[in-house]
């Protein structure tokens, strides 16, 4: 029986028949591995999902975790044992260096594992997915002795890690944290502040806690120029408790499995050589801590879109198989009364709302696994060139590949809801847990606004446009094959191709009026018809992997994809109307008129 977590089937098309990720093999970095090990690692991420992982997944929603008196932090016992078999297979370190006890996989795999995990159990899954994202910028910026002494218990699943970016007083603006880091003459800092929404912050799970903190040292000037990033351990290296203390858990409506917690940095509620102050290791550089952030909160932003889109899929297979049982109704044109009810699936309603949601998370999945892929490209392609264009298209498309699936395959989600009537809003049912998950995802990571001021704002601009020209030039390539192969792809072809010209006369017209403010009132809506360009590209590439192959799957993916191009594609023509007339009803709504 086919799972309902993920679809074996769709990520074999995806990596084998579209991506050919076992071309990857060629290079020097990936030359021990072959399409035998690829397939091996994927089959036993399902294996592990489907018989550790999705067991507990309404369990630990259910008995989410609470804080003892003594300030430790109770979590059902499922997920340690989870933990531990992830981490015994070896996946936490499947994309590091051998030489560090890695696998050396590429990332596009790794993130295709990953997936099978944050399908079956969104909230046990992040304890491993942050735990990498710290793992990868300690190794990017830190020394030989930090990867040592952090990286390598890490990826043994020893102790798992956090990134502790936001403050009561400043949640995204971090300009605005007042966490300080005060140098000492042994070469540790002393960090004082109070962390907020820190998933994984303190647990029993694992040896040790890994923190990687942004708080500003003396001498960095205003703003973000201040900020630096410091290594601050639950436990220091010689076992003694640093002075991190847990203030308290927040209770979210979905990922309960997670904890999230308020952490005090510094109370001296645990002093460290009797006084106050946790002990922090700067990482690189003093001041230049949130340059270094940003390669786990981009990593973790590719990471959340991922989460978004596993949540979309498992719903998806979720509504299908239900539709396919439930009886109920009779077709339009059925006249006998006495006549036996139908599947929910024969109901041509039902099909749309299944064929929006295939066409979602399908999509989403695509440009995920696409993103991953240039991760690969900008660490390994063979030449200079090669590895900038991956790393400059790869910019361009994070925020969208973070918030578009946020939004869509939370909408994939009501739509399974949709699906089950009356029964997909109870507690019976997974999907009502999927909705209550995935709705955390268009905040995590920074929020859609944020992510439609940093498209709008950053990256389309970027030196001088690069990005944006870089990728309508990306998606010309596509619609050039489509448009030489199959006559039947002419339509949806030319269809990409005038809303990738939109897109890119939009944005003329919007830096075009020397008024940020007018500019970016509407980003979150550039963003949204910049994301329905972007997953339409996606689409089309699909159709040209599946080209006149015959079957159910192959038929199923030209009937997404036209429903795609077909019903959601044109919904831009709207959006990029209201963006090109530089629309301020936002701008000029004044406070006092709410």
């Amino acid at each position: 029986m086919a799972s309902t977590i993920l679809s074996r089937r769709d990520l074999e098309f995806l990596l084998h028949e579209w991506l050919d990720v076992t071309a990857l093999t060629s290079r020097p970095r990936f030359r021990e591995h072959s399409r035998e090990t690829f397939d091996a690692v994927l089959e036993l991420s399902e294996e592990i999902a489907t018989e550790h992982f999705a067991p507990h997944n309404k369990m630990s929603d259910a008995r989410e975790p609470v804080m003892r008196p003594d300030g430790t932090v109770e979590v059902i016992d499922e997920v340690a044992r989870a933990l531990k078999v992830f981490a015994d297979a070896g996946l936490t370190a499947a994309q590091f260096d051998e030489e560090i006890g890695g696998m050396q996989l590429p990332a596009v795999l790794a993130r295709a594992s990953m997936c099978w995990f944050q399908a079956a159990n969104a909230g046990t899954s992040s304890y491993p997915l942050l735990t990498v994202g710290n793992a990868n910028l300690l190794v990017e910026y830190g020394t030989p002795e930090q990867v040592e002494q952090w990286v390598r218990p890490m990826l043994e699943g020893r102790f798992y890690g956090t990134m502790c970016l936001s403050e009561t007083g400043a949640g995204s603006s971090l300009a605005d944290i007042t966490t300080k880091a005060l140098p000492q003459d042994d070469g540790t800092y002393r960090v004082s502040g109070t962390k907020m929404w820190i998933s994984g912050g303190d647990h029993q799970l694992s040896e040790n806690i890994v923190h990687l903190v942004l708080a500003k040292v003396p001498g960095g000037g205003p703003g973000v120029k201040g900020i630096s990033l410091l290594v601050v351990p639950k436990f220091l290296a010689d076992g003694t408790r640093n002075d991190v203390t847990l203030v308290g858990l927040n209770h979210k409506m979905g990922n309960r499995g997670t904890t999230n917690t308020v952490l005090a940095f510094g109370d001296g509620t645990h002093p460290v050589n009797g006084e106050p102050g946790a002990v922090g290791y700067l990482v690189g550089d003093r001041h230049r801590g949130l340059a270094y952030m940003f390669h786990m909160m981009n990593e973790a932003r590719v990471g959340v879109g991922f989460l978004a889109t596993a949540l979309g899929y498992t719903g998806y297979l979720k509504s299908v198989e239900y539709a396919k049982s439930r009886t109920q109704g009779r077709p339009p044109a059925a006249k006998d009364p006495a006549a036996k009810p139908v599947r929910l699936i024969e109901h041509a309603d039902v099909r749309r709302m299944l064929l929006a949601q295939k066409s979602y998370v399908e999509g989403a999945l695509a440009l995920g696994l696409y993103c991953s892929l240039l991760i690969d490209e900008h660490d390994t392609a063979e030449t200079a060139a090669g590895r900038e264009r991956a790393g400059v298209l790869l910019d361009v498309l994070t925020p969208i590949a973070k918030s578009w699936p946020a939004q869509w395959c939370l909408e994939a989600n009501s739509l399974a809801i949709q699906v089950h009537g009356g029964y997909g809003y109870t507690r019976d049912y997974d999907v009502e847990q999927f909705y209550r998950d995935n709705r955390l995802n268009q905040i995590h990571e920074g929020t859609h606004g944020i992510q439609g001021l940093d498209l709008l704002g950053r990256k389309v601009v970027a030196d001088g446009g690069a990005g944006l020209r870089l990728l309508a030039d990306t998606i010309g390539a596509t619609v050039a094959r489509a448009e030489a192969g199959d006559p039947a792809l002419a339509e949806h072809a030319a269809a990409v191709a005038v809303a990738t010209r939109r897109l890119v006369d939009v944005t003329k017209v919007l830096w075009s009026v020397g008024d940020p403010t007018t500019t970016l009132a509407n980003s979150s809506i550039y963003l949204e018809a910049a994301g329905h360009v972007v997953v339409a590209w996606m689409w089309l590439e699909q159709l040209l992997a599946v080209g006149a192959k015959q079957g159910a799957f192959y038929d199923g993916k030209r009937q997404a994809a036209r429903y795609f191009l077909r019903y959601e594609l044109p919904k831009t023509t709207a959006q990029f109307d209201l963006l090109a007339a530089l629309d301020r009803t936002t701008v000029d709504t004044e406070p006092d008129w709410f």
